[in-house]
């Protein structure tokens, strides 16, 4: 398999985790606004696979010599990072506000339009 088919997969694979940490954060809104929202497993983890397959995707465009856009990729790094951060503050607590969850979403949307907007 070559490296170039790796490294698709692995964008297919960090879509995904935005997708269960959009899914994850939208899904407890409601339950937020009933002061009952918590921060799940499956939204730890979505965020544990960006983080992974991002990091894991830009180091084989290193080894492939592809050209890395290094102000985007530490843009991008900066936000999931505040993402991850946010989550940890909030995963003990009994009830997480609805505020959390949408500023976890958020972030997750500019970090798409970044990907996705910024040649």
């Amino acid at each position: 398999m070559s490296m170039e088919i790796v490294k698709q997969l692995l964008i297919v694979l960090h879509i995904v985790g935005f997708g269960v940490v959009l899914g994850a954060t939208l899904f407890q809104l409601p339950a937020a606004k009933r002061g009952v929202g918590v921060i799940t497993t499956g939204l730890i983890h979505g965020l544990n696979t960006m983080f992974i397959t991002g990091l894991v995707v830009v180091g084989i465009s290193y080894t492939m010599l592809e050209p890395v856009n290094k102000a985007k990729i530490i843009i991008k790094m900066v936000v999931l990072i505040a993402m991850i951060l946010t989550t940890l503050v909030n995963r003990k607590k009994q009830s997480v506000p609805p505020a959390v969850f949408g500023t976890i979403a958020g972030l997750g949307i500019f970090n798409v339009l970044i990907a996705v907007m910024w040649h």
